[in-house]
């Protein structure tokens, strides 16, 4: 298929050189999109149908056999050969159970290693005599060693899992899922089914994937591609509302009160004082006649355009042709017929000009906020009754700033500056955006993700235990109400894949802590897992256990508090252990990844060292935040966990 693409000839086929390049641009996506992955099979299940899709399922008919995989295959001939899994007719391998066969007679597995296949897997699914047993391909599949980036999980779907994935692209989605239940797999799948099912009007509308921080994106980017799609952006929401450079940061409880919902009614308030009512007529010259627009009538344009609930500089740029338009009122009035060129001369001329500037000034949204932030008498006006005095005084900077480039701005200023450009301009909104761990977010970085998707629909993921920030929502019907999704079907998985038993039970014991209520995952691994506590007496002891848990399969990575980091980057360079960065994929000769706890997020490795517990806690502003960082750090083992301690363990471990 992709030498076909590549041996087209569209010399003769292109108009002229903008069509040629165009099609070349197309070519070439196509090209990539049919790129092979050595270590990816063509096609890992088949399905045996007793009827044939849509056929008269009357008695004799002949049943018909597909072969499912990750993309459409076809020969030369131009016949399927293997079928994409998104397909309507793949849903029952993911669906199909002996209670329900959905007439399959026969489900196949495939097993591979390294591309090649090495191993099937049979249910006969309508056979009333044949017992039900647990699918130990699926089982390898899911305890498979992690090396390198995420990979898709197109072979292991599971019924509850397709549901979320296979939902329509009008509704929005929130899937809250415990450690290791394939929440993220799942929001990455569900824009894979929807660029299929819906592939011209996502084409038009764009498709976007937030994730925490640029180490998570990079831990997952080759997702989709694997699945050929290419067009899907990622981004964080620091790059969603880069407006200005940020270099500052804030502590704890400003960042809290900037965050919060209340903030959006300080700005709106903040930039609607910039209108003021006309005092005086406009008086428009054209030739030796005069127009006099007074006052009066004036104020009522500009109220009418207030009423009406428009962007500030969408209403700014319809007051001329407002203004314009009393204009023509008169002159028609008077027996001339102007038309919509006149019109439009008429809302450029300079007295228009002038009293739209001094009615409805132009307003530039880093300056508005920074106003807000300087100005303690300004702040105090627009946040009447709606902050108290002491949050005004914990927002306001103390040193006076020269100018919006000087400024110091914290990524929360830079989410406010976002709510100002947004009332004054609409965001652009995209068809589909996932938000990832999305528990982190303020209600203002909600909002912020919500403007890009106000005319398309959301998938948001999260883990409302893993909330590691002061402002972690408590909610997901608040934070739905925040992203303005509030008719979004929430779900949750509680299936465990990847955590070993013994890891997730021992990580549950936080729940009522920091979770009160919230269902704990059920591990379905068999493997129960490799789990040890050990107290220890230095961190040569620490580099050991990571030095032993090298000598197995897979990738490995040591967990510590941010500010114990650099201690063991130098004990592990002492003892010649070398290390990764975070989103750094693992080769052969280095598979130890050193990762502080605020960076641990959303990662999964095959084995875990996770150093002095209590430190990650206390590392926190808080208890409630640090015990949440502590159940992040604990849930990152696939296949073994070590934790090492020379502190007492926080209590709350038991």
């Amino acid at each position: 298929m992709r030498a076909d693409v590549e041996s087209l000839d569209i010399r003769d086929v292109t108009a002229n050189w903008v069509n040629a390049q165009i099609l070349e641009r197309q070519i070439q996506d196509r090209i990539k999109a049919l790129a092979d992955l050595s270590d990816t099979p063509l096609f890992f299940g088949r399905l045996d149908y007793l009827h044939a899709p849509g056929a008269d399922r009357a008695e004799g008919a002949e049943g018909e056999r597909f072969y499912i995989g990750r993309r459409h295959v076809h020969d030369a001939d131009g016949d399927p050969m293997v079928i994409d899994w998104r397909a309507p007719v793949s849903q029952p391998f993911y669906r199909a159970s002996r209670k329900d066969p959905l007439d399959v007679a026969l489900r196949r597995r495939f097993g591979y290693t390294g591309g090649d296949l090495t191993a099937y897997e049979d249910e006969r699914l309508s056979d009333p005599a044949e017992a039900a047993t647990t699918s130990k391909l699926l089982q390898q599949e899911i305890e498979r060693p992690r090396v390198g980036p995420m990979r898709d999980i197109v072979a292991t779907i599971q019924p509850e899992q397709d549901e979320i994935v296979r939902s329509g692209l009008s509704g929005t989605v929130c899937v809250q899922g415990g450690p290791g239940t394939g929440k993220t797999a799942v929001g990455l799948h569900r824009v894979a089914y929807l660029l299929y099912a819906h592939r011209e009007r996502l084409a038009r509308t764009g498709t976007l994937v937030i994730g925490p921080n640029k180490s998570f994106l990079h831990y997952i980017e080759q997702v989709l591609p694997a699945l050929g799609e290419l067009t899907v952006q990622q981004a964080t929401v620091d790059d969603l509302v880069a407006h200005v450079e940020v270099r500052g940061t804030d502590d704890a409880t400003a960042a809290v009160i900037k965050g919060d919902a209340r903030m959006a009614e300080v700005l709106r308030r903040a930039l609607y004082a910039h209108v003021t009512m006309p005092a005086e007529p406009v008086v428009v010259v054209r030739g030796s006649r005069r127009w006099r627009v007074p006052a009066y009538e004036l104020e009522g344009l500009v109220r009418q355009l207030l009423d009406r609930g428009m962007r500030y500089g969408a209403a700014r740029d319809a007051l001329p042709q407002r203004i314009a338009h009393a204009v023509l009122v008169q002159m028609e009035r008077s027996g001339e017929a102007p038309d919509d060129r006149v019109q439009d001369a008429v809302a450029r001329n300079a007295a228009v000009k002038a009293a739209v500037k001094a009615v409805w000034p132009a307003v530039d949204p880093a300056k508005l906020v920074l106003r807000l932030l300087t100005d303690a008498d300004h702040l105090a006006e627009h946040a009447d009754g709606v902050l108290t005095a002491e949050e005004q005084k914990t927002i306001l900077w103390t040193k006076p700033v020269r100018s919006v480039r000087a400024a110091a701005w914290s990524p929360a200023d830079a989410v406010l500056i976002d709510e100002a450009a947004d009332l004054i301009r609409r965001t652009h909104s995209l068809g589909h955006v996932v938000l990832d761990e999305a528990q982190d977010l303020s209600p203002m970085q909600y909002r912020a993700v919500g403007r890009r998707c106000t005319t398309g629909s959301a998938t948001v993921l999260g883990d409302l235990a893993q909330g590691t920030t002061p402002w972690a929502t408590r909610s997901w019907r608040e934070a739905l109400s925040h992203l303005g999704k509030d008719d979004a079907v929430v779900e949750e998985l509680t299936a465990g894949f990847r955590v070993p038993t013994d890891v997730i039970a021992y990580a549950s014991r936080l729940l009522p802590h920091i979770a009160p209520g919230l269902a704990p995952v059920a591990s379905i691994r068999e493997n129960p897992g490799f789990f040890e506590i050990r107290g220890i007496t230095g961190t040569a002891e620490t580099v050991a256990a990571c030095e032993e848990l090298l000598r197995h399969e897979g990738s490995t990575a040591l967990i510590a508090a941010d500010a114990h980091v650099p201690a063991l980057a130098e004990a592990l360079t002492s003892a010649g252990v070398p290390y990764l960065a975070p989103g750094e994929e693992t080769t052969a000769d280095v598979r130890l990844t050193l990762v502080p706890a605020s960076l641990a997020k959303g990662m999964e490795y095959d084995y875990v060292v996770l150093d002095e517990p209590q430190a990650v806690v206390m590392g926190e502003p808080d208890e409630p935040t640090g015990l949440r960082r502590l159940y992040v750090t604990l849930t990152r083992a696939v296949s073994g966990l070590i934790v090492t301690h020379r502190a007492p363990l926080p209590p709350q471990l038991g």
